[in-house]
């Protein structure tokens, strides 16, 4: 069983850069597909970027032209740059990787552990 570790996260000024990592104790090239999620107190959590296994990317509108997701799979490593950074930005991001089976079509899920951002003056 795959397990992800983030890093990156820490507390930085509106307009403000950080850079998430996500390292994965396997291959990730054996996953349908990677992302960052992100969960700010009080609300759901919710999608902030995907990025397949044939590098398609997907991002949420509020994160749009502001955040890249990138990865390397010879190092099995997902990252997120994150610029313009604005205080509704602040939250756990959690780094995840899903699987497909081929067969049942039913997803399986890893979960990192999260790693806190805030964006505050």
């Amino acid at each position: 069983q795959v397990q992800l570790m983030e890093s990156g996260g820490g507390l930085v000024q509106p307009g403000g850069s950080l850079r998430l990592s996500c390292a994965a104790s396997g291959s990730i090239s054996s996953f349908n597909g990677m992302g960052w999620y992100r969960q700010a107190p009080g609300k759901q959590r919710e999608l902030v970027a995907t990025i397949t296994s044939v590098g398609s990317t997907n991002y949420a509108d509020s994160v749009k032209a502001r955040f890249t997701i990138s990865r390397d799979n010879a190092k099995n490593m997902v990252y997120l740059q994150m610029n313009s950074l604005k205080p509704e930005d602040t939250a756990v991001y959690y780094c995840n990787a899903h699987f497909i089976f081929p067969t049942t079509y039913r997803r399986a899920d890893y979960w990192g552990q999260g790693t806190q951002v805030t964006v505050s003056s």
